[in-house]
């Protein structure tokens, strides 16, 4: 990805499949007025980072000291996109996308020190966010809107101003979306610490290529085929956004990996673990034995934006982004059906939410090695894990493979691995999580170990633990130190597991996580969407998204110059693709003064005639339509909006 002037004949690529994402041209009052509400708002202004959307054919960066409006193109070479910035005011605020910024929890001190913030504790180092980094911010913003269903707003809060727990995540900043990732295992470097980039989408080609995968004739990260692009099949699974991360791959070692595993240790912080590796050298001996044979990414892995749980998982999962295989956020508004689902929320049984264009690994297994059948074909296994579709064992869609007894026998014998400290310190989310992981070890086991089916081909298996600590103690808290070295434990017993069962030496092994995590300031309790409800506008807003629900205004002046027809629908399309009529809306026509002129309302229909005065000239005449249900429009009777352009506001003399 590249920022670039684009050639004058290159045209901009809009959203892949708009339907009604972003900020359309019945949307423009109600949006501007949603950004200033945010940005001005006496709280939720100072806790505010970005407010982002798309509208006109760019996306749209806002931001107290600066915004930006950008486009993206088709690269030259036929894969990918470049980014171009057409509009700036004041500072660029994504500008810095450094990927090698803040890698370190030294880095990660200075900078808050930069910002205001004494102080040595890592656990409480606050980042402003003109001394923070917004690796890949283009493309990771970008593809959020190609879903339909990504909102028409996104908030992006200061790093340390969201919710009211010690860690936090779902952010563009590099600390809340950079992951480790390590790869082990045939066909990888070994003991190599690589600088190369990485996104957590190049996971699932990698492991493809390593696994020999065929080429296909599927979809790169523009949503175009191969066919399409005019070359040969060139992607490893339905629909790739990711690359194959050729710096890992040792070309002298000619081994295809039997099976792969992935470790994923939910929210752990890529500065706290390199941390724990270069200070403290007894510690997690069985993820440093992983990393000792094979490559880790000094930098991180880059996840998907928002940079939160079911989303990314899913991204790692498919190698597609959020915006791409449709689960956006932990919860979502469905603008055709007019429902707020949740994911995360419902946590079992969620498959069914992840869109039909991409392909899972599981189900990509399942196309190069046949379904699971007995001792033949891929026996796939998902454990805890949020992307379960088309897994065979899948602890979230109730798809347990194994003896219910057995796996509870299991479950008992490693409880005295769960720490006592999360018990004596009343922390109810830890004593659950740690049980959790106790059951999924027990899974594993027995997965692996169960003649009555092949070891699984491809397992992922998350392990919850360090998300919560973080969550409840912080991410550089003595708290999350003994989270790791419980999770490292369990680790270890698999890896013990496997070598026993003659498995380990042609298995490939992925460390890596779905998010970051950053220190907060939990006592500001902030969630920065509120603003929006709090000014008097209507919206669904599942935090960081706001959906605006508006009202779609069409005016028509017959040739006389007597009369006008409005037209008052639903700007959200139902299921039938129709707007459905507003009926009840309150028409009122006025002059530049405020005069009334003439009111109605709409009926069934959403339909309502107005007189027009001839005393008055018709570019002197506006309408303001209201509907205690919808946002307020306010137009000129040619049917253009009126509005208040923030860029006046938020930048005076700049604009």
């Amino acid at each position: 990805m590249t920022t670039t002037h684009a050639a004058a004949h290159a045209h901009p690529v809009l959203p892949e499949r708009l339907a009604g994402q972003g900020l359309d041209e019945h949307q423009q009052e109600s949006g501007d007025r949603a950004i200033q509400a945010i940005l001005t708002d006496p709280v939720a202004g100072p806790q505010t980072d970005l407010v982002i959307t798309y509208r006109d054919g760019a996306y749209e960066v806002w931001a107290k000291r600066g915004m930006i409006r950008f486009q993206r193109f088709h690269a030259p070479s036929g894969r990918g996109y470049e980014y171009r910035v057409i509009e700036q005011i004041g500072e660029n605020p994504v500008g810095n996308q450094d990927r090698k910024a803040l890698a370190t929890i030294e880095e990660e001190l200075a900078a808050s020190k930069a910002s205001g913030f004494p102080g040595d504790d890592p656990n409480t180092a606050y980042i402003e966010p003109e001394h923070n980094a917004y690796p890949f911010a283009y493309e990771r913003i970008a593809q959020l809107f190609d879903s339909p269903n990504a909102p028409d707003l996104v908030v992006n809060p200061k790093a340390y101003a969201f919710g009211r727990q010690q860690g936090q995540h779902g952010a563009l900043d590099a600390m809340q979306a950079r992951s480790p990732l390590v790869f082990a295992g045939p066909g990888i470097k070994r003991g190599v610490l690589t600088d190369a980039p990485s996104c957590q989408v190049d996971i699932a080609p990698t492991i493809a290529k390593l696994c020999g995968f065929p080429l296909i004739d599927g979809k790169d990260s523009t949503g175009r085929r191969s066919s399409e692009r005019g070359v040969a099949p060139d992607v490893y699974l339905e629909r790739q956004d990711g690359r194959v991360l050729e710096e890992i791959i040792d070309g002298g070692d000619p081994r295809r990996p039997e099976r792969v595993y992935i470790f994923l240790l939910d929210g752990q912080s890529n500065t706290e673990l390199k941390y724990r590796l270069e200070h403290d050298a007894d510690a997690i001996p069985n993820l440093r034995r992983l990393i000792r044979s094979g490559t880790m990414f000094d930098y991180g892995s880059f996840t998907n934006f928002p940079s939160i749980t079911w989303p990314s998982h899913n991204a790692i999962g498919t190698g597609a982004w959020g915006g791409h295989h449709d689960i956006v956020n932990p919860t979502y508004y469905l603008r055709e059906t007019r429902e707020v689902v949740t994911p995360q929320g419902q946590t079992f049984d969620t498959a069914k939410f992840l869109g039909e264009g991409v392909e899972t690994l599981y189900e990509a297994f399942h196309r190069v090695f046949g379904p699971w059948q007995g001792m033949s074909g891929a026996f796939t296994a998902s454990i805890h894990e949020p992307c379960t579709r088309g897994a065979d064992h899948a602890t979230l869609e109730r798809l347990v493979i194994g003896d219910r007894d057995r796996l509870r026998e299991l479950t008992a014998r490693y409880m005295d691995d769960t720490s006592p400290r999360w018990e004596a310190d009343g922390e109810k989310g830890a004593v659950s999580e740690s049980m959790i992981e106790n059951r999924g070890l027990a899974q594993a086991i027995v997965l692996y170990t169960d003649e009555s089916h092949a070891p699984p081909k491809f397992m992922f298996h998350e392990m919850p633990l360090t998300d919560g600590v973080g969550h409840d103690y912080g991410p550089h808290s003595d708290g999350e130190r003994t989270a790791l070295d419980e999770t490292d434990v369990r680790i270890g017993r698999i890896l013990d597991m496997l070598e026993s069962q003659g498995l380990i030496e042609d298995t490939l092994f992925i460390m890596t996580t779905d998010h970051g995590m950053a220190p907060t300031d939990a006592s500001l309790k902030a969630t920065q969407v509120r603003a929006v409800t709090d000014a008097g506008m209507k919206a669904v807003t599942p935090d960081p998204l706001v959906y605006l629900i508006d009202m779609a205004v069409e005016v028509t002046t017959h040739e006389d110059g007597r009369t006008a027809m409005v037209e008052v629908l639903e700007n959200d399309a139902g299921p039938s693709g129709e707007r459905p009529p507003v009926a009840g809306a309150e028409v009122t026509l006025s002059t530049h003064g405020a005069k009334v002129l003439a009111r109605a309302r709409t009926d069934a229909g959403g339909t309502c005639g107005l007189p027009l005065p001839p005393s008055v000239e018709p570019a002197d005449m506006f309408l303001t339509v209201h509907h205690d249900d919808f946002n307020a429009r306010h137009l000129r009777l040619d049917g253009t909006t009126v509005r208040e352009d923030p860029r006046l506001v938020l930048y005076g003399g700049l604009a």
